[in-house]
Formats: C-alpha cells, structure tokens, sequence
C-alpha cells in the first residue's frame, strides 16, 4: 500500500514549497497521524527560513524528525497536532502532540506522541513545545515566594514564562516589550505589562526572551544586587554586545543560558523530556494560553505566510496552521 502526504520544504533560504512526500510502510510499534493542525513557532523558524543557523549549530538545532539540512533543502518544525488513524489500540483515534514538521500525515514510532488530554483543545495544544520550553526555563531559574520576576519579551516564551510564573506565590510578575499592543496578550494571561522605560527594577529575576541586544541591556539594568538574567533569546548567527560593565560587577550579577534541548539540571534525574512534554500539555487545560494564538492559515497557503513571517509583515504570536481534516485516509 502506497501512503501519501504532503510536506513543508524549506528548497532555499527564503524560498518554502509544498512537496509530495510517500510514507513509510508503518511497522507494529509505529502510529500513522493526520495532522489536524500545526504551529510555526515564529523565532526559530523565521530564523530557520532565512537561512540564519550558524554552521557550529546545525547539529544542535536539528529538530527531532526534521529532514534534509540547513540552510536547505530542509523540512522543519517541530508543533504538531494530530489523530491517530492506526497503530497500538489505545492510541487509535486519540489525539496527540508530536515534535514533527509541518506535514499532512506521518509515520512515528508510538513512542515519539503524547496524548492530549480531553481538557486541550487541539488547536491549544499546538502550544505544547513553546510551553515546554517555559517549564524548563522555570525549572533552571527556579523562582522563590514573593519574587520580584520581569520577563523581557512578549513572544511566544516570553508569555508562556509570565503566565507560569505569575502563579507562584507572592510573586510579583511583569510582562515588559516595547510593542504597547502586547499589552492586550498579558491582560489575557493576567500578568501586568509594562513598556520597557516604564518597568519596575530591584528584580531578583529576570527572563530575556526578545533576542535583541536593547532588551538583554534592559533585563541586566532590572535586577537587584545578586540578580539573575536568564537568557532565553536564541540570536542564531548575529553578534551581539552585553554590558558587563556599569553594575555587573559591583553588583555580583548572574546571566545565564537556558535552552529546551536538554532538561534542566535541577530536574535531569528525576524528570524525562516525555514527563517535561506531558505536564506542559496538562498545563494548556488553561484557557488563557488561547491568546497565544493570534494567526491562523490552511496549509496550502503556508510557504507565502512564512516569507511574510519571516521578513516581519506578518507579526504575532503563534501562527496555527490548519489541515483538511476532512480528507480521507491517503492511500492507494
């Protein structure tokens, strides 16, 4: 049986396209999905679609079922929700998340999904990696009762961190970004928001997620003595400058490097990625994540939204990707 798809390549920096792809015959620990839908988490892909990974980091940005390699032909992506349509019994009909590109239908190993829970709409969980990637922020700033908490960057991380944070507590949390329309997303979430020149100082913590060399100046400018600067912003292959003089000495501040590629150290050996992915999900039961969402198109219509994406005409948050979930399984 030939089972068919189709598949959002990266042919050139700058240049998508949607290709018709032939799947695997799936083997008995294998599922076969129909992506419902998927999400384009902008930063790295914009990143990814201009062709801006540095050579020393094409290993380390590989996504887990990404194929070809950077800077193209590439498939990439890696927030995908879908059904399943065959595979072990307790997973048939079920929906789940996968780290997977944006593809119509796909083969993994059963082991590759999580079921979403009946509380996540699956257009909510798409939000799952971005999510996670704040789960894991939080467990490598690990902040205190009665913290004083910014968090630099109102994207997709920059939200999620906020709305996780804002429930420790005692906390004191503020979403800060110098776009004023962000202040609609952190009313949603219920965190104050606040334009950069406006924000409040003496922070035990602050979280940099802009990836702007004015907003990483601003996180370190926010701390008390003895602050930290987490720093969430991946800046591929630009250089940027870091004020470490003025108060970073005297101050005995902390900038420190957090990616979602490996699991916390503070939970490393009692957390695995499929224990860090499930309770992400569980925590999108939450309907506030929703204002995360803030674009939407079908797949088809992707290759033109992602250079509109990527060159900053389209802007946002999570751009979902929708699917003819009405199609019929692909075989022939």
């Amino acid at each position: 049986m030939e089972r068919a798809a189709r598949a959002f390549w990266l042919r050139s920096p700058g240049q998508g396209e949607i290709r018709d792809v032939s799947l695997p015959e799936p083997g008995g620990d294998d599922v076969v999905v129909r992506t419902l839908c998927s999400g384009v988490s902008r930063g790295t892909e914009s990143l990814v679609f201009r062709g801006g990974v540095p050579r020393s980091q094409h290993t380390a940005m590989r996504a887990p079922f990404q194929d070809g390699e950077f800077p193209g032909p590439v498939k990439y992506g890696y927030l995908n929700v879908g059904l399943v349509e065959e595979g072990p019994h307790h997973l048939v009909g079920r929906t789940v998340f996968c780290l997977y590109p944006h593809q119509s239908r796909y083969v993994v190993p059963a082991s590759a999904v999580t079921l979403v829970p009946d509380t996540v709409p699956a257009g909510r969980a798409v939000l799952a990696g971005t999510v996670e990637t704040a789960v894991n922020a939080l467990w490598d700033a690990a902040p205190m009762v009665g913290d004083r908490i910014a968090v630099v960057g109102a994207g997709m991380i920059g939200c999620s961190v906020a709305a996780l944070a804002a429930r420790y507590p005692g906390v004191r949390v503020q979403l800060i970004d110098s776009d004023p329309a962000r202040a609609a997303v952190a009313e949603a979430l219920g965190v104050d928001f606040a334009l950069p020149e406006d924000a409040l100082g003496a922070c035990d913590l602050a979280v940099h997620a802009s990836a702007t060399e004015a907003g990483l100046a601003r996180s370190l400018e926010l701390l008390a003595p003895e602050g930290t600067v987490l720093e969430l912003s991946w800046y591929g292959d630009r250089r940027i400058s870091v004020p470490l003089g003025e108060a970073f000495h005297s101050g005995r501040l902390v900038l420190r490097g957090s990616q979602v590629g490996r699991v916390s150290e503070a939970r490393r050996s009692r957390r695995t990625f499929a224990d860090r992915l499930a309770l992400s999900l569980e925590l999108l039961a939450d309907p506030a994540f929703d204002a995360l969402v803030t674009g939407e198109c079908a797949f088809e219509e992707l290759p033109s939204v992602m250079s509109r994406i990527a060159a900053g005409e389209l802007p946002g948050l999570c751009h979902r990707v929708v699917y003819d979930t009405a199609a019929p399984p692909a075989s022939a």
